[in-house]
Formats: C-alpha cells, structure tokens, sequence
C-alpha cells in the first residue's frame, strides 16, 4: 500500500531539522489514522517522528511498540531500513513517547497488543523510509546538479553517475528544506534485501552482557525505593494503619497511603519491603470477603443459557438444527482464572516535581501511563514525559497501570525519585487475571452422519467493558475480545451459532497472552474432537473433510499432520491436533502425549504456520515457540483459585511454571505466502490445550473439559 500525502497534509509529514542538529525528521500519520484522541491517548511532550537523520549521519527510529521480548526493536527497524537501504546495525533505536502519531491504528489507542506490531507498521514505517530516501537524493542531486533518475543509494549514501557519494548526514539538512514528495512508491517484495531474511535481534548483546534497561534497573540520583502493602482481599482496603513500628526501622523515610494501598519508602527496596512488613494495618475485606472460586464458577453456571447472550454468528438455525437431530452432541467446558507471571514484577520508577513528572515504566500502554501518572500527581498530562524501558515479559499485563500511581504518589510526598517494586507474591496476588469461563458446546448430524449443526455459548466477564468502556447510550455489543476463534468457526458446516453472554464475577479480569483466542480454540477443536468421535471418524480426517472452502485452514491443517506423521506414532505416544486463525495468522498444532505413571508427558508438538509475508523468519519461529511454552505451562498447571476474596497461589511453587527437562521438542515449519503479514506473538499459544487434551482423550479415553489438565490427574 502506498500513503499519499498532499502538501495540506504537512501534518501526516514533519520536517524538524532543529531536533536532528540540521538534519532530517520524518513522522507520518497515514491516510485512515484520523485526528481524533481516543480515550487514553495524550499528546506528548515532543513532535511526532518516526525517523531521525541527522548531520553526524546518525539514523534513529522511533519504535512505537514496547519491546517485551517479541522482537520489534529487530522487526520494525528492518521496514525501515528497507525502503531506505541501509544496513540494519545503522539504524539506533528509541523508544516513543506518548503522542497522537503513535496510536496503533488497529485499535485505537498507543498499545502494544493484539499481536499487531508489525501488521500495524507494515506500510508506514516502509513510506517513512521511502519519502526519507527521495528527499535525501533530491538533496544531493541539487548539491551536484544532476538530474534525481541519475542518483541510486546504497548503504546510506547516494551515489551519482559519475561514481561520486554523500552520505545521508551531509544532505540530511537540506533534504529538511524540500517539500514533502506527495506520493512514494514502495519497494515490491521481489526486491526486498532484508525483509524476510533472519537478520540477527538488535537486542540480543545488551541483554546477554546486562548493558539492557528494564524497568527494574532504572537508576536515578537521589532515588528511593518503595515497597507496598496491598489489601489481602480483591476489592479491600485499608480501614486502619498504624506505621510507628515501620517508621522506627532504619532507612526508612515515609509511609505513605495511596490508592494502591499504603507504600513505604526507604534508602533501599529491602529496607521497603522489611518495614512493610512490620506496618500494622486492618483491613476491610470489601464485597469480596466470601467469594471463592467454586462461587465465581457457580455464577457463571447460573447465568449461562444457550441462545440468551448476544449473537456473533448465525448462519442457518442451528437450534432447530440441534432440536431436530437424532444424534446430537453436548457439552460443558469450563476454564479457570490464570495470571501473567512476569519474570520481571511490576515496577515503575516515579519523579515527581511541581512542574512535571518523569516516568520510568515497563509498559505496553504509554498514553494510560500518561494519564494514570497525571492524575496520581495532580498534573496536566503534557507534563508527564513516559520513558518506556525494556519489559521483562509483557502478556498483557502490563496493559494495566495498577503499578504506576503508587510510584507517582510516594514520589510527590517525600519530593524525590522513587522506584516502586512488586514482590513476586504481590504480582501474583493482584493480577488482573485471565477471565474464567464457562461455555456450553452442541453439535448435531444428520440421517447420514454429516456434521449440519453446531452451536456455542461462551459465557464470562468483559476485559474491554472496563478498559474501552461504551458511551451509556450505546446498544449492546458484544465483547471482540471475547468471541476470537468462535466468531470464525472455519468448517463447513450449514447451521453455525455463537452467541456471548456477559457475567461480571466481582473483579476485573485483564487481557492474557491471546486473549480469548486460548479459552474458545480449546472448546472449539475440544468439541470437534469430540464430534468426530462421535461420528466414528479420524479427528484429523473429520476436520479437513470440513475444510474445502478454506485453503489457507486445509493447508496448515495438512501440513501439521504431515510434519507430526499423523496415525504413525511411536509406541506408548498418542497424537492430538487442533486448528485455528487468529490474529491474520493460520496455525494447525499436533501434540505427541504419553501418560506414564498416571501423569501425561508432551514429548512433542509440531506447529505449521501461515503467517502471510514474514519480516524476520527467526523471530517469527522464536516467537511460536515462545507461545507454545507458555500455552504448555497453562494447560498444564496454570490456575488461580481464590478463598475468602483472597488469591491462594503467590510464587512460583504454587503457581507452577514449565521446566526445561519438561519442554518438548518443538517443530516449527513456517509456510511461504504472499498474505499480508499476520501477528505471531499469540497464537500459537491458543492450540496448546486442544491438542494435547485431544492427545490424551487418544491415549485414556478421557475427555477433558476443564482445565488445568493437572487436576484431572491429581488424584
């Protein structure tokens, strides 16, 4: 796609040579973007740019995705550098602050999320380099005289006929006093250099030699560190405090009562954290003092009834469908609260001064980091400069900005830095949990055993009715981010429902790694496992047989099977395989299963992946087999229960994370496609259960509906 931009459109191009010292600044917002402030977005201190040039021949991009591991400090440079042509080590990259050109398009808000980063930068970062390039050789064929068709670049320098070069820094500047070209051709794919090629991660020394910045090594004079103590109970708060023996400790300079609970701030964090524990406090357990886990379960069961939530597909009637078949299937699945376990805890570092605050903050959401800073400190939100660090481990939880006030509102009580760390056992305790849920799945067949109805009610809380509420007069909507891999039921199948009832269950639930991609593919292939069964078929077999007006489905599907020689195990091994699209991305998953000693082991999984055009192959396998780690440690054993409003996991001995000797051998077989680019930071996460559930229905015959799937063999 190529962005025109018109010369009354200077706002989609800024020029800014005093930022780049006589240089070169790009920034675009492209044709679609739209003016308008979502809620959450804020504009930031400094002039929207994606590109920097400067007269020391310094390149920069400013990368406005958060880099969690997924790679987009790699990635997104790459589009750049394409349309541009220089090498990739060329290119230094910062991070963005919060402004109105770094909204994600595809959502509408400054996020990292939805596994859209490189789908969201295809085409600007590519137009960003491309207009740079232009206006760099119109430069210097100004500065030679020569007609622009006789100048080529290469490597960061234009080159003329006559073999003479300037680099992009000696004409950085006066490029900065061109128009802005209206319309720049990209670069076709037959003439990608870099895209698509695994190039090495950018990232990857300073994280190996410790020189990387995360949020919780963010060092600041004069900082001081904070510990806090949070209401045991989901919903509490502090009724009463009583500080004097915490205030006596040494090291110790305040405490302080926040919105998050009561902080205390000390010379060092393990100061902190002894003194917090040394507080004494009465809590108000709040309207969550009896809710247990069997309780949020029991209302979601109560609430549940086929048909009386809001419908996202219907094609034919599948109730009557259902209603009028002799053989029909049904189902119950329910699926627990899971937590995002962030290798690094939640942090923020928080200076605080009268006419601004600097915030330091692994997070995915800039522009609610603003916003949440602003408020705590009593600030316009212009004032709030958002330094996003490196963030170790992201999965949505850092979607939340639970972590930021408290920062903010020690640090403007005792008027200096302060960093604010979570324990583990604070981050496991008040997470904002995947959503639980309980879903009900029917199918039924005809006379002559052809699948002709299935139907499926998903039942949960809403995560976006909290985090992108709807106006009061808006009709009713279903949650998108709760009906993924149902809404797109891909067989071939003449009476499809799905229809989605919303059930607060008492406190907020967050987006997880895949969101609800990982709660509906496992009901859904669960399901259709259980309906090939039911019609005495191969699952494999069933699904394709299902699948021959979906190529890219039937492709994926076929290859899965082929890599994993699908009905060719080894012996004691048992084989499952599930399907699914999310995010622009077709995956097929077979898991390899034995069960040994009453316990399953996933000695293998085989994952094929359509992914359309990949612009780093390595990080595109790496970060599939990224998913099915962490998709594995969910299935396996990942479950948050709750007593008395309190969360009962706290490190990781109860809160159970994979091992190294229980990984399985992962192959990853990337398909070649001419698609556009899909997300690949979700979705083979989502396959995980399904599979290896199917696997163990194929070894024990039984059929697994809830999970983790450690409690069906706990006993």
């Amino acid at each position: 796609m190529n962005a025109v931009v018109t010369d009354a459109g200077r706002r989609d191009f800024l020029k800014l040579s005093a930022l780049a010292g006589g240089g070169l600044v790009i920034g675009l917002t492209l044709p679609g973007c739209g003016r308008k402030k979502p809620a959450g977005s804020t504009a930031g201190g400094m002039p929207n740019a994606f590109l920097r040039i400067g007269g020391d021949n310094t390149i920069t991009i400013l990368v406005d995705k958060s880099e969690m591991g997924q790679g987009v400090y790699t990635a997104l440079p790459m589009l750049l550098a394409e349309e541009l042509e220089v090498p990739l080590a060329a290119i230094a990259v910062e991070a963005a602050p919060p402004g109105e050109a770094y909204v994600n398009r595809m959502i509408g808000v400054q996020v990292t999320g939805g596994s859209t980063s490189v789908r969201e930068s295809w085409d600007k970062l590519r137009q960003a380099g491309a207009t740079a390039r232009v206006m760099l050789v119109q430069a210097a064929a100004a500065e030679w005289g020569v007609d622009v068709a006789e100048c080529r670049v290469d490597g960061g320098q234009v080159f003329n006929a006559d073999g003479d070069a300037l680099t992009y820094g000696q004409v950085a500047e006066a490029a900065s006093k061109l128009p802005v070209p209206a319309d720049v051709p990209l670069k076709a794919p037959g003439q990608f250099r870099l895209i698509g090629t695994p190039a090495k991660r950018t990232d990857s020394a300073g994280k190996v030699d410790g020189s990387a910045t995360y949020g919780i090594d963010v060092r600041l004079p004069g900082m001081l560190y904070a510990s806090v103590a949070m209401p045991p109970a989901l919903g509490g708060r502090a009724a009463a405090v009583d500080s004097a023996s915490a205030e006596a400790m040494p090291g110790v300079r305040k405490v302080v009562q926040t919105s998050r609970g009561v902080v205390v701030v000390a010379d060092h964090w393990w100061q902190a954290r002894r003194a917090r524990d040394a507080l004494k406090i009465t809590w108000d357990d709040g309207p969550n003092a009896r809710l247990d886990t069997a309780g949020v379960f029991a209302t979601l069961a109560r609430a549940a009834k086929p048909g009386a939530g809001l419908a996202v597909r219907s094609d034919g009637d599948a109730a009557a469908a259902i209603a009028g078949s002799k053989q029909k299937l049904r189902a119950v699945y329910r699926l627990p609260l899971l937590a995002h376990a962030t290798l690094e805890p939640q942090n923020c570092t928080a200076d605080v001064r009268a006419d601004g605050c600097d915030l330091y903050a692994p997070t995915q959401i800039q522009g609610f980091a603003q916003a949440a800073a602003a408020t705590a400190a009593g600030l316009k939100p212009e004032q709030v400069s958002v330094h996003t660090t490196l963030l170790g481990g992201g999965f949505g939880r850092r979607l939340e900005v639970d972590f930021i006030p408290a920062a903010v509102e020690a640090s403007k009580a005792v008027g200096k830095p302060v960093q604010l760390i979570y324990t583990r056992e604070d981050d496991t305790a008040h997470d904002a949990y995947r959503p639980p849920a309980h879903d009900v799945a029917e199918g039924a067949f005809d006379g002559a055993g052809r699948l002709v109805a299935w139907r499926l009610h998903l039942c949960g809380p809403s995560i976006t009715a909290r985090m992108f509420p709807s106006p009061p007069d808006a009709p009713p909507q279903a949650d998108p981010f709760a009906v993924e891999a149902a809404q797109n039921y891909p067989y071939d199948v003449p009476n499809v429902s799905v229809d989605y009832l919303r059930q607060e269950v008492g406190f907020d639930v967050g987006y997880w790694r895949s969101v609800s991609h990982a709660l509906n593919c496992f009901v859904a292939e669960s399901f259709m496992d259980e309906l090939a069964h039911a019609a005495g078929k191969d699952p494999f077999e069933f699904r394709r047989g299902l699948l021959g007006k979906q190529p890219r489905f039937r492709r994926v599907l076929e290859e899965a099977a082929a890599m994993a020689g699908w009905g060719s195990a080894p012996a004691g091994r048992h084989q499952g395989i599930a399907l699914m699209e999310g995010y622009g991305t077709y995956l097929a998953q077979v898991a390899e299963v034995s069960v040994e000693g009453g316990r399953p082991r996933v000695h293998r999984i085989c994952c094929a992946v359509d992914c359309g055009r990949m612009v780093n192959p390595a990080i595109v396998e790496s970060q599939i087999e990224s998913g099915i780690v962490f998709g594995l440690t969910a299935a396996l054993w990942g479950e948050i229960t709750l007593d008395r409003g309190r969360v009962q996991q706290g490190n990781f001995d109860r809160y159970r994370l994979l091992r190294i000797n229980e990984s399985p051998v992962m192959d990853v077989k990337l398909l070649a496609s001419e698609e556009a680019p899909g997300g690949v930071g979700e979705p083979s996460t989502a396959l995980v259960a399904p599979a290896v559930c199917n696997a163990i229905f194929a070894a024990t015959g039984r059929r697994l509906r809830e999970l983790p799937i450690a409690k069906a063999f706990s006993a």
